[in-house]
């Protein structure tokens, strides 16, 4: 079942995105479905995170007309690192959500630029140093609604449902 809510959810911000977001020039740089699919990734684990982010990443690209593959080979990556960052460390601590956006939120700027530089597109390099503080500002404004929203959704799993912590030894 959490597929399926998880597919709702990630469908509803991609097309809030698509088709709201990017209609107001102050919030272009803010991405709903990147802090969705972190709070998704981080409460569920990493192979949710990683297939998560491939379908929403196709449907982004899909819906955008963009290079197929770019936004999703990044969205897998970050989910299944936030996933196994929520597994292992901080599921439930208040700072792991927006410590997570913070630096996916700049990994994926830099990344979508060097993805781009290495196929040969277009790779503007100075709209990542123009717009990353602007979108860091607006993600991490954004992320205690939606994460707190996503948690109501997906509640934390019981005991024997949830996925065991790695514990290092030494």
């Amino acid at each position: 079942m959490d597929g399926v809510k998880a597919a709702i959810v990630l469908f509803v911000a991609a097309l809030f995105q698509v088709s709201v977001l990017t209609e107001y020039r102050q919030f272009r740089t803010a991405s709903i479905v990147l802090i969705a699919l972190l709070s998704i990734a981080l409460l569920r684990g990493s192979v949710f995170g990683a297939l998560a982010g491939f379908g929403t990443g196709l449907l982004l690209d899909v819906a955008t007309l963009g290079t197929l593959g770019v936004t999703s080979l990044l969205l897998t990556v970050f989910g299944f690192w936030i996933g196994r960052y929520g597994e292992t460390t901080a599921r439930d601590r208040f700072h792991a959500p927006f410590l997570s956006v913070a630096t996916v939120t700049g990994l994926y700027a830099f990344g979508l630029v060097a993805l781009r530089f290495v196929l040969g597109e277009p790779a503007p390099a100075d709209l990542v140093a123009h717009g990353l503080p602007l979108a860091l500002l607006l993600n991490l404004l954004l992320t205690l609604p939606v994460y707190a929203l996503i948690r109501r959704l997906f509640p934390p799993l019981e005991l024997g449902d949830r996925v065991r912590e790695v514990r290092l030894l030494g």
